[in-house]
């Protein structure tokens, strides 16, 4: 278990894992959706625990390949539990996810976040992001999906 900060840093590899963490997610967390996560190939979370065994904080990863871009990782969400923020524990996930995608061969990492997320920026640009510009997001809902999660 790689740490920092007191806090060790590991992948998830159950489902127990992952619904222990669920208070750090949006929204609540469901036993299929977490099964269906670690069976696929490309994802990866990883938490952050506190001496006690607490999960602290997460962040996840997918690995995405393109014909022209080889393979990168986006760093599709970071969540750090109030009572832990300030403490280097973003930064620490956020670096250990981006050795993950070394380890995998990835070109590059990336992360879409709003530009209004200052705690975010700054995690980020801690652990040497750099600032691409202003990126529009668009999105589909498809409602009548089984893992589309009600408005």
């Amino acid at each position: 278990m790689a740490g920092t900060g007191g806090f060790g840093i590991r992948r998830a590899g159950t489902v127990a894992e992952l619904l222990a963490a669920a208070h750090l997610y949006d929204g609540p967390a469901r036993p299929e959706w977490a099964e269906r996560f670690l069976a696929s190939p490309g994802h990866l979370m990883l938490i952050g625990y506190a001496a006690d065994g607490f999960p602290a904080g997460f962040v996840t990863g997918i690995e995405m390949i393109h014909p022209d871009k080889g393979a990168e990782l986006c760093l599709y969400e970071l969540g750090v539990d109030e009572a832990y923020r300030r403490r280097g524990l973003g930064r620490a996930l956020t670096e250990a996810l981006l050795a993950a995608a070394r380890e995998r061969d990835c070109a590059g990492a990336w992360v879409p976040v709003d530009t209004d997320n200052g705690p975010a920026l700054a995690t980020y640009r801690s652990a040497g992001a750099a600032d691409e510009g202003v990126c529009a997001i668009r999105a589909w809902s498809f409602d009548d999906e089984p893992w589309a999660v009600p408005s």
